[in-house]
């Protein structure tokens, strides 16, 4: 954060420099690591294919009360056939912005949620070459969905950052005890 970019852990009690804004899931839900080897499966940094479903990488964002700040979750939503061709010839074009957004299903498991994350409705917005597409959930009463759209603050940032930097210690936040572990990474930069 920019006053106070260091905090203390309430797992390790250790003081970190950064209070990480984004978490990134490096694979959709469906994804396993033998499909590296198949033939129709492939996964690069912004796509995926599994078979005849196809993914685009993008952001469901959510604003940090009184910071003006963005936490952001880098989730994989699946596109129809149809969507998925037009956003591989958009990919490198300018102004592929003005695009309508494509519906799509959430296809990343987030685990500090419940009921699950996947296959939440969304619409998948294109944004200018090289920034990730904006993820807009449906607004439902799901606890992303309304984070997305009231904010969370920066203690819940903090939740966050303990329950995914130590899974199983028991941080007391909800939905820590779920699996999530192998396919988040941190980062810096959306």
């Amino acid at each position: 954060m920019a006053n106070d970019p260091g905090w203390t852990c309430t797992c390790c009690g250790e003081r970190h420099t950064e209070l990480p804004m984004a978490y990134h899931a490096e694979a959709p839900a469906t994804w396993e690591p033998g499909m590296a080897e198949r033939a129709d499966c492939e996964l690069t940094p912004d796509q995926c294919v599994i078979g005849e479903h196809s993914f685009v990488r993008g952001l469901v964002e959510i604003p940090v009360i009184g910071s003006g700040e963005v936490f952001a979750w880098g989730v994989w939503v699946s596109l129809s056939e149809r969507n998925f061709a037009r956003a591989t010839e958009l990919w490198e074009k300018p102004g592929r912005e003005s695009e309508p957004p494509y519906f799509g299903w959430l296809s990343t498991e987030l685990p500090l949620y419940a009921p699950s994350t996947v296959n939440l409705k969304t619409m998948h917005h294109t944004r200018p070459v090289g920034q990730r597409p904006y993820v807009e959930l449906e607004p439902t009463g799901h606890p992303l969905a309304v984070e997305q759209r009231t904010g969370i603050t920066v203690e819940r940032v903090r939740e966050i950052a303990e329950a995914l930097l130590h899974p199983g210690r028991g941080s007391g936040v909800r939905g820590a005890g779920r699996p999530g572990g192998r396919w988040w990474r941190r980062r810096p930069e959306s």
